[in-house]
């Protein structure tokens, strides 16, 4: 009699997780919590507002959403465990996330090898959707390619012959600045680059960095350094009085979650991608400005734009596929459209980008701290190479 209703309750047991586990889809999320705390504290709330939103409307199909997260200590091999415990322990159905470039190579090639839908959320490296791409990887962000594109006209109008470069070293910045001198070079030929600073990621010397790049008398400086390295950067660059009468363009330093830490100390005039949040009027990303600071007491980040169109992006994909199955859901994301606080952006069936654009402009002081002003939306859909250039740089990916 002992046996049989231990073995009742273990079918019960068992039936009961299964039906748990056809009400609800599971997303495996991955990313470098602790090493990038500044954008990704402020995308995890963005994940979780969309989550909110979407099982507050019935989930996806009469299923509701469920969020797993694991850190990867911004290392590509913990990354690669973290996913493959989320798939054997917690059963998820598809896998998202990823900050740094090198670590979502990492993970694009393990979402090959093991056949399965990953989205990449914020990684920006061209190689993702490019040279790396695969069928399994979709990319939501807009890449070091578009944003740059996005920057590089304001570059040129400038009319500054010599650039010095500063970047970390590291797949991110080297794909930077490889497209921002192809790209500088294409509009301005007679540009030349006189100085070249590659700082190791996390661990720039400010002081030998800014000496350097004074030495060689650039009119303008490109800058991709962001989190800590840009502070330490900009502070003494301000103390050297290295910026004083050049041009400077830079790459995500608009982003609140690097301009807000310099507070007075922000530089002016520099041209920037980045997130106004306090002047951007539109109904979406209104409504959208509103329910975070309902839900969070705070205002959002650029992170918190990332983490909640990853995560509708993934509604929207398992809404169209109607399962999580593998194969339904990349036919889905091949020209899926969404819906989010920039407006509709749509994944590029040829390189599976999104159209996610960036706003451009120019960092100033009010009250205090920095803000973007002069800025405009830049549709990403108008910043990426042609279906020909495409399938050149994308080769073996169907």
């Amino acid at each position: 009699m002992h046996k049989r209703f231990t073995a009742f309750v273990a079918a019960l047991a068992w039936g009961l997780g299964a039906a748990q586990a056809q009400d609800v889809y599971t997303i495996g999320e991955i990313n470098s919590y602790k090493a990038q705390p500044a954008f990704l504290e402020p995308y995890k709330k963005g994940m979780e507002l969309a989550v909110a939103q979407v099982n507050a409307t019935g989930g996806v199909g009469g299923r509701k959403l469920r969020l797993v997260t694991r850190d990867d200590n911004g290392n590509p091999g913990d990354a690669v465990r973290a996913a493959e415990e989320l798939i054997t322990r917690e059963k998820v159905d598809v896998l998202m996330g990823s900050f740094l470039s090198h670590v979502g190579l990492a993970l694009t090639d393990f979402a090959q090898q093991k056949k399965r839908f990953f989205l990449a959320a914020e990684p920006l490296t061209d190689k993702i959707v490019w040279e790396n791409g695969n069928r399994y990887t979709f990319r939501l962000r807009p890449s070091t390619y578009m944003q740059v594109a996005m920057l590089v006209p304001e570059a040129a109008a400038m009319k500054k012959k010599r650039w010095a470069i500063v970047y970390p070293n590291y797949e991110y910045g080297q794909s930077a600045v490889a497209t921002f001198k192809q790209l500088l070079k294409a509009a301005q030929p007679d540009v030349e680059f006189v100085a070249e600073q590659a700082a190791p990621l996390g661990k720039v010397d400010a002081g030998s960095v800014v000496q350097a790049l004074a030495d060689a008398k650039p009119d303008a400086i490109f800058n991709v350094l962001f989190a800590a390295d840009l502070a330490k950067f900009v502070r003494e660059g301000n103390t050297r009085g290295l910026f004083a009468g050049k041009g400077v363009v830079s790459l995500l330093s608009g982003e609140p979650e690097y301009l807000d830490t310099l507070k007075g100390e922000a530089p002016e005039g520099w041209i920037v991608t980045g997130y106004p949040w306090y002047a951007i009027h539109t109904p979406d990303h209104e409504a959208f400005l509103d329910a975070y600071k309902k839900r969070f007491k705070d205002y959002p980040r650029a992170g918190s734009v990332v983490g909640y169109n990853a995560i509708q992006s993934i509604a929207a994909g398992l809404k169209k596929a109607g399962s999580a199955d593998t194969e339904k859901l990349i036919a889905a994301f091949r020209g899926l459209e969404v819906r989010t606080p920039f407006g509709p952006i749509t994944y590029r069936a040829q390189d599976h980008q999104s159209t996610m654009g960036a706003y451009v402009g120019k960092t100033g002081l009010y009250g205090g701290k920095g803000v973007m002003v002069d800025f405009k939306y830049m549709d990403g859909a108008k910043f990426q190479p042609s279906d020909a250039e495409v399938k050149k740089l994308r080769p073996a990916a169907p």
